[in-house]
């Protein structure tokens, strides 16, 4: 198999079994598995970047005040995305999580638009027309706005806005972003520690070893993905990225058997309607532009 297809999509399975790794520590609030996994992470970063001596992009960086505020705002979304996903796998909202990075490709087309002044094609609005339909029904239909998706789906599509203008590689942006939360996120578990109310350390070494490793399993697979999406083309990795939420919606509906009610299945039938029509676009467009070279 082509190394570029098998590191991105064992990449986007890793992500895809992520509720597993949350659910095996649920008993710990969010805020905390939050805080742990970004103190970790930088933590397991600096190890990487020290076994590869990789430290000539800091100082350039800290001295571009366009980086530093770039990644402050990505930095905060992240926060946002990662603190709304573990809330929602750990409160049983597997599948409408699953939802938000369903709908993430369309999303992030619709902020290429409107900030990037991007154009669309024809059926690329007909697909963004039926996504909207498909959450209109969901938001009428099931009563209640899905905005546990809506939130991951925006803070992700504006988190790769963002990192679209920046330099920096997939690893280098991390640890720029995990840099900037680290202060606050340990300030945070120092104050749990403080009060007696952590649970690092005092529910059970199991727990502690997850809330540990959550750093690995973060950076993992973003180096599997940035390893791999340079050796594959656009089209490829559009249609892999398909691979993490199919699984988290399987994870929600088989193993954790959340509610999946008819007027939901019918919500995202239209859903994945809109999806099929953008990725079959793209798929056509980008073999018309080769047959035209």
């Amino acid at each position: 198999m082509n190394k570029g297809i098998l590191h991105t999509a064992t990449a986007y399975i890793l992500w895809g079994l992520l509720p597993v790794y949350w659910k095996a520590i649920q008993k710990v609030p969010a805020a905390e598995i939050l805080c742990h996994r970004m103190v970790w992470s930088l933590v397991f970063i600096l190890i990487l970047l020290g076994l590869r001596n990789h430290w000539n992009w800091l100082k350039k960086a800290m001295k571009n005040r366009r980086t530093l505020v770039t990644f402050l705002g990505t930095a905060c979304l992240l926060t946002v995305n990662w603190l709304t996903y573990i809330w929602a796998v750990n409160s049983g909202y597997i599948v409408e999580a699953s939802l938000g990075y369903f709908i993430n490709p369309i999303i992030t087309v619709l902020l290429g638009v409107i900030f990037l002044r991007e154009k669309l094609r024809p059926w690329q609005w007909v697909a963004i027309a039926v996504a909207a339909c498909g959450v209109l029904y969901l938001t009428v239909g099931y009563g209640t706005f899905p905005w546990i998706g809506l939130i991951l789906a925006f803070t992700f599509g504006f988190y790769g806005l963002l990192r679209k203008t920046a330099s920096l590689s997939a690893l280098e942006g991390l640890s720029l972003e995990m840099a900037i939360l680290f202060l606050p996120a340990l300030t945070y578990l120092l104050f749990l520690e403080s009060t007696g109310t952590a649970a690092f350390g005092h529910v059970g070494l199991k727990t502690s070893i997850l809330l540990a490793f959550a750093g690995v399993i973060t950076a993992f697979p973003l180096l599997l993905f940035a390893s791999g999406a340079r050796k594959i083309t656009l089209t490829r990795v559009g249609i892999l990225q398909y691979i993490a939420p199919t699984l988290q919606f399987l994870l929600g509906i088989f193993v954790y058997h959340e509610p999946f009610t008819a007027t939901r299945w019918a919500g995202f039938s239209i859903i994945w309607a809109a999806l099929f029509i953008y990725t079959l676009e793209g798929i056509v467009k980008r073999k018309r532009v080769r047959f035209i070279q």
